[in-house]
Protein backbone atom coordinates (compact mmCIF):
# COMPACT_ATOMS: atom_id res chain seq x y z
CA UNK A 1 0.00 0.00 0.00
CA UNK A 2 3.08 2.12 0.49
CA UNK A 3 4.05 1.76 -2.92
CA UNK A 4 0.69 3.15 -4.05
CA UNK A 5 0.81 5.96 -1.87
CA UNK A 6 4.19 6.97 -3.07
CA UNK A 7 2.85 7.05 -6.38
CA UNK A 8 -0.14 9.36 -5.93
CA UNK A 9 2.17 11.46 -3.84
CA UNK A 10 4.14 11.63 -7.21
CA UNK A 11 0.99 12.44 -9.09
CA UNK A 12 0.22 15.12 -6.44
CA UNK A 13 3.64 16.72 -6.63
CA UNK A 14 3.99 16.75 -10.43
CA UNK A 15 1.85 19.49 -11.43
CA UNK A 16 3.62 22.00 -9.02
CA UNK A 17 7.10 20.72 -10.21
CA UNK A 18 5.30 21.77 -13.99
CA UNK A 19 5.04 25.29 -12.47
CA UNK A 20 8.42 25.52 -10.61
CA UNK A 21 9.51 24.76 -14.20
CA UNK A 22 7.50 27.33 -16.22
CA UNK A 23 8.63 29.66 -13.69
CA UNK A 24 12.24 29.30 -13.72
CA UNK A 25 12.43 29.94 -16.97
CA UNK A 26 9.81 32.46 -17.36
CA UNK A 27 12.69 35.02 -18.10
CA UNK A 28 14.43 32.70 -21.09
CA UNK A 29 13.27 34.57 -24.23
CA UNK A 30 14.13 31.81 -26.28
CA UNK A 31 11.87 30.68 -29.16
CA UNK A 32 11.93 26.99 -28.23
CA UNK A 33 11.87 27.51 -24.51
CA UNK A 34 9.11 29.63 -24.94
CA UNK A 35 6.95 27.20 -27.29
CA UNK A 36 7.83 24.22 -24.79
CA UNK A 37 6.37 26.23 -21.59
CA UNK A 38 3.02 26.69 -23.19
CA UNK A 39 3.14 23.14 -24.25
CA UNK A 40 3.55 22.26 -20.80
CA UNK A 41 1.06 24.81 -19.53
CA UNK A 42 -1.35 23.33 -22.27
CA UNK A 43 -0.99 19.99 -21.02
CA UNK A 44 -1.08 20.70 -17.13
CA UNK A 45 -4.79 22.07 -17.58
CA UNK A 46 -5.42 19.25 -19.66
CA UNK A 47 -3.84 16.83 -16.58
CA UNK A 48 -6.25 18.83 -13.90
CA UNK A 49 -9.31 18.36 -16.36
CA UNK A 50 -8.64 14.26 -16.89
CA UNK A 51 -8.20 14.01 -12.87
CA UNK A 52 -10.59 15.44 -11.78
CA UNK A 53 -13.20 13.86 -15.02
CA UNK A 54 -11.48 10.73 -12.75
CA UNK A 55 -12.15 11.42 -9.18
CA UNK A 56 -15.71 11.96 -10.85
CA UNK A 57 -15.90 8.98 -12.00
CA UNK A 58 -14.14 7.05 -8.55
CA UNK A 59 -16.51 8.86 -6.77
CA UNK A 60 -19.72 7.95 -8.72
CA UNK A 61 -18.79 4.60 -9.02
CA UNK A 62 -18.54 4.17 -5.26
CA UNK A 63 -21.50 5.71 -4.80
CA UNK A 64 -23.45 3.04 -6.93
CA UNK A 65 -21.66 0.21 -5.73
CA UNK A 66 -22.55 1.53 -1.97
CA UNK A 67 -26.24 1.91 -3.57
CA UNK A 68 -26.57 -1.84 -4.98
CA UNK A 69 -24.83 -3.19 -1.66
CA UNK A 70 -27.27 -1.90 0.52
CA UNK A 71 -30.21 -2.93 -1.87
CA UNK A 72 -28.97 -6.71 -2.27
CA UNK A 73 -26.43 -7.08 0.99
CA UNK A 74 -27.22 -10.97 0.82
CA UNK A 75 -26.39 -11.48 -2.78
CA UNK A 76 -23.32 -8.95 -2.63
CA UNK A 77 -22.50 -10.88 0.25
CA UNK A 78 -22.48 -14.64 -2.02
CA UNK A 79 -20.62 -12.82 -4.74
CA UNK A 80 -17.71 -11.96 -2.47
CA UNK A 81 -17.90 -15.45 -0.59
CA UNK A 82 -17.83 -16.74 -4.59
CA UNK A 83 -14.80 -15.00 -5.02
CA UNK A 84 -12.71 -15.56 -2.57
CA UNK A 85 -13.20 -18.93 -2.79
CA UNK A 86 -12.10 -18.89 -6.73
CA UNK A 87 -9.43 -16.57 -5.51
CA UNK A 88 -8.15 -19.01 -3.27
CA UNK A 89 -8.23 -22.15 -4.97
CA UNK A 90 -6.84 -20.21 -7.76
CA UNK A 91 -3.63 -19.21 -5.63
CA UNK A 92 -3.60 -22.49 -3.94
CA UNK A 93 -3.04 -24.20 -7.36
CA UNK A 94 -0.27 -21.74 -8.46
CA UNK A 95 1.89 -23.10 -5.73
Amino acid sequence: MKKHTAEYHDLQSLPDEAKALVTATADVAEEKVMAARERLTAALERGKEAWSTVQAKAVESAKATDESIRRNPYQSIGVAIGIGALLGLWLARRK
